[in-house]
């Protein structure tokens, strides 16, 4: 298992370091030693405010925070335990494609009796089903799917049930049922099982929640233990963590298995409570549960985005509990590493990776890519792409979709251009979207938006998101005009305008200099359509005022953003405090804020509050006095 060495500075760590493996088995001699971060970055937190994660282990002394906050959504492939890979009904196991905007947070249920219009298209065909993420879909985002998605990512849906819910978008739940059953139809828990599913996939989460809801209730149909968890996941998902809680209190104790704790656990990571996600843990420990691979990469994913000090602890307690890391521990510690912009380390991680029998997969030399691109390392970013390509591209078309954008950071136009060639007589719904995304790279918008024009003809009926990346295309060039043209022939195409489309023409406002157009259109969204806006959206526009030195705005975005369920994070309090810095204004009480967030100031943001704090002394004030 993993050896794990700590230095004398242990909550310095330096980033992954990973030496030779043998006997099979993980050697990562100065993991724990060499996993430091920036500090400006992430500061320990004051002993005051923490609190132990691992208090089951008496040889953990480590003291874990239970206040910073602030994540987003991630990719990754593997299941913790080989006893779920027959999951019939799946739910919130969250290692694999995410698809969720950005930063979902823990939230009361805000738009109550209008759950449905929390997923903003869900009229999608099996093949036109994509992530919707703010994030670069080839990064490592912040977020881990659940088993259904991945369920579903290997047959095609075969429910009746489900198609007629699609088609009937205006019925009931009820209603539809009722029909079902007046129509001579049999409706049994497998078929509404597989609706459910069908649900999860196009992240109708209100509908599959009425399903299991209706499924529940009826006497005839034995709920086990993944039914409750699938069900719990749901509620998380449409009416946030304390219904969730609240729902799983009152789950029968024979079936309060390890399988609820740990999709709960997921949720509040995907909703970045990080104090929830540790008491969660906790319980487990104290429930006596088997440590999972899936559960450490719960801690890692988490700590990896709040605070990366904590991740020596999670891997410490691997190597005591004998839990042997999996593919995606390693994506996670390769992209830490890459973050920190320690190429030779994540080199490393990469090697060791490769000697355990786990070879980096499409994802994950992707990430590898991004971060030598941004160190400067074109010739070993090149490499890995020709490695990628693995001979015959038209033999491997799949692997064409990651290579278009890959090689527009690069500025290889001509080798997108090859790439393209390959796929342009006959695309694919995602080689499109990888298109449009290179060539607005390149800058080259004439040829984005043929081959967007060539997906609308190809496939008659696209959503929101498709057009959303030519929108983001536009943004990026400051593309106003066009932008709105765009907008306009969504509408006239009769698509569903949602919260990422809102976030694209944020962007585009913003890029223009009109910040208080953004503002009011992302307000009118809301009032209009009742659907959460992205995080990102309200950030971006908070940030241009917090520029400006606007406190007023910058406090409004503040509470907007708390009005639609996104709970304080340390990165809306420091786009605030810099709106006071800039305006030269005290900030009184702002600290007091903060902490009753559970918000603790890292290097960067004390440093910001110093400059605001009304009653902070100086020479010349000295000298006054």
């Amino acid at each position: 298992m993993w050896a794990l060495r700590r230095t004398s500075s242990s909550l310095k760590l330096q980033g992954l370091r990973l030496a030779t493996s043998r006997a099979g088995c993980v050697k990562l001699e100065t993991i724990c030693g060499q996993l430091e971060v920036n500090t400006n970055t992430f500061e320990t937190p004051s002993a005051a405010y923490t609190t132990s994660l691992f208090h089951r282990s008496a040889t953990m002394s480590s003291k874990l925070s239970t206040g910073m906050r602030g994540l987003s959504s991630q990719v990754g492939t593997e299941t913790s335990s080989s006893s779920e890979d027959d999951i019939d009904d799946a739910f919130s196991e969250l290692e694999g494609p995410e698809v969720s905007t950005d930063a979902v947070q823990d939230k009361k249920n805000t738009f109550e009796g209008n759950e449905d219009e929390l997923v903003s298209d869900p009229d999608l065909s099996d093949d036109d089903f994509m992530e919707e993420s703010s994030h670069d879909t080839l990064g490592l985002s912040d977020t881990e799917a659940d088993p259904a998605e991945k369920l579903l990512t290997r047959k095609k849906l075969t429910s009746e049930l489900f198609n007629a819910i699609v088609k009937d978008p205006n019925s009931s739940i009820e209603d539809v049922l009722s029909k079902w059953v007046e129509e001579g139809k049999e409706l049994g828990k497998q078929e509404v099982t597989a609706a459910i599913l069908g649900c999860r996939k196009r992240r109708m989460f209100g509908r599959a929640l009425q399903l299991s809801e209706w499924l529940e209730k009826k006497d005839e149909f034995d709920f086990i233990e993944r039914d409750y968890a699938s069900r719990a996941d749901l509620i998380a998902k449409v009416r946030g963590l304390q219904s969730a809680e609240k729902y799983i209190d009152k789950i029968p104790k024979s079936f309060k298995g390890e399988l609820i704790y740990r999709t709960f656990l997921a949720n509040c990571v995907t909703s970045s409570n990080l104090k929830k996600a540790e008491e969660v843990f906790n319980k487990m420990r104290d429930l006596d549960f088997e440590l999972t691979a899936f559960t450490c990469n719960q801690l890692l994913l988490l700590y990896k985005r709040l605070d990366r000090k904590k991740i020596a602890d999670v891997l410490l307690l691997m190597e005591k509990q004998n839990v042997k890391p999996t593919s995606f521990t390693y994506k996670l510690l390769i992209d830490t590493k890459g973050q920190a912009n320690d190429l030779t380390g994540m080199e490393e991680i990469a090697e060791t990776m490769k000697a355990e029998g786990l070879v980096p997969d499409l994802t994950t030399r992707a990430i590898m890519v991004g971060h030598y691109v941004s160190g400067g390392l074109r010739e070993k970013a090149e490499s890995i792409l020709k490695e990628m390509e693995a001979g015959d591209l038209k033999e491997n078309r799949w692997v064409c979709r990651v290579l278009l954008p890959l090689y527009a950071s690069l500025g290889k136009s001509d080798e997108v251009a090859r790439v393209w060639e390959i796929c342009k007589a006959s695309p694919r719904l995602e080689e499109c979207l990888s298109a449009i995304e290179a060539y607005g790279k390149l800058k080259q918008i004439e040829k984005a938006e043929a081959v967007f024009d060539k997906m609308e003809q190809k496939y008659k009926k696209i959503s929101s998101k498709h057009y959303s990346t030519l929108l983001k295309v536009y943004a990026n060039n400051k593309m106003l005009s066009k932008g709105k043209d765009l907008v306009r022939r969504m509408g006239e195409k009769g698509c569903r305008v949602g919260p990422l489309t809102w976030d694209a023409m944020v962007k585009l406002y913003v890029e223009a200099g009109e910040v208080e157009k953004a503002d009011s259109m992302l307000q009118k969204a809301v009032q209009q359509n009742k659907m959460k806006p992205m995080f990102n959206s309200y950030i971006t526009i908070m940030d241009q005022y917090s520029k400006r030195g606007d406190v007023h705005n910058a406090e409004k975005m503040f509470v907007r953003m708390r009005q639609s369920g996104y709970i304080a994070r340390m990165r809306q309090f420091q786009s605030l405090v810099q709106a006071y810095v800039n305006a030269k204004v005290p900030a009184y009480g702002i600290r007091e804020r903060m902490k009753a967030d559970n918000i603790f100031p890292n290097k960067a943001l004390a440093a910001q509050l110093a400059r605001v704090d009304a009653f902070r002394r100086t020479a010349v004030s000295d000298l006054l006095d």
